[in-house]
């Protein structure tokens, strides 16, 4: 019989919340670069089968957690951002949400981006905002807008410094670019489409300028707030 609390929630048919919690604590105790416990001693320290522990710890393994060297053993690695961001598109697919349910968890985010990244007051990562901001200023194409929008929303993420934003945005990456390419769609045959685009970003790349944290979360709701207005107008609506 099992005695310890994992084993116990094991026991009574939590196996899979209780194992995932088990061993995220037991890879936080460990630290990266660590190696894991041999298969057959992890099982018996948990009270669960070696079948169900060689699952868990598969998945992992796709996710990047963990990395298996033959003849070696299983290490704990740094989650890489494309990790979350393949967990991120299974559970879309799965859960058949579409990404424009994502759009206030995109809206929160952004807003707190922005603020951030006007405290903070980097030259050199608002630099490569602006740097975006010209781009789409000089695109002669929809699809050299799309990469100049894309590039804005990446820049402004990293200028916060702060490591998490900038992880999420980086496990975000697929399904930004997918929100923009979904937008642009839909915009090809608007004749400002340029213009609009443009209108929608300069004033967040000068709140940055000018360093004001209140001014750069309010442009960044009004950002989403033009291409909301723009797309419920009945002629941008789908048919």
């Amino acid at each position: 019989m099992p005695t310890d609390p994992a084993a116990a929630d094991f026991a009574s048919g939590s196996l899979a919340d209780a194992l995932s919690d088990a061993l995220s604590d037991l890879i936080r105790e460990l630290g990266e670069g660590a190696r894991m416990p041999p298969e057959r001693e992890l099982a018996e320290r948990l009270g669960v089968s070696r079948g169900a522990l060689r699952d868990r710890l598969r998945l992992l393994e796709g996710f990047g957690v963990l990395s298996r060297r033959q003849g070696s053993g299983t290490y704990v690695r740094r989650l890489a951002p494309e990790g979350l961001e393949f967990a991120l598109d299974l559970a879309l697919s799965a859960s058949h949400l579409s990404i424009e349910s994502l759009h206030s968890v995109r809206v929160a985010l952004e807003r707190q981006a922005a603020r951030e990244a006007a405290r903070r007051a980097d030259p050199v990562a608002i630099g490569h905002v602006g740097k975006a901001l010209a781009g789409m200023e000089a695109a002669a194409t929809a699809e050299d807008i799309d990469r100049a929008d894309f590039a804005f929303h990446q820049a402004l993420l990293h200028a916060t410094g702060n490591a998490a934003l900038t992880f999420f945005a980086d496990a975000m990456t697929g399904v930004l670019f997918r929100a923009v390419r979904q937008r642009r769609d839909r915009l090809k045959t608007h004749p400002r489409d340029k213009e609009l685009s443009l209108a929608a970003h300069r004033p967040l790349y000068e709140a940055l300028l000018a360093g004001d944290e209140d001014a750069a979360g309010q442009a960044s709701d009004d950002h989403f707030q033009v291409w909301h207005d723009l797309f419920t107008q009945p002629e941008m609506r789908r048919p």
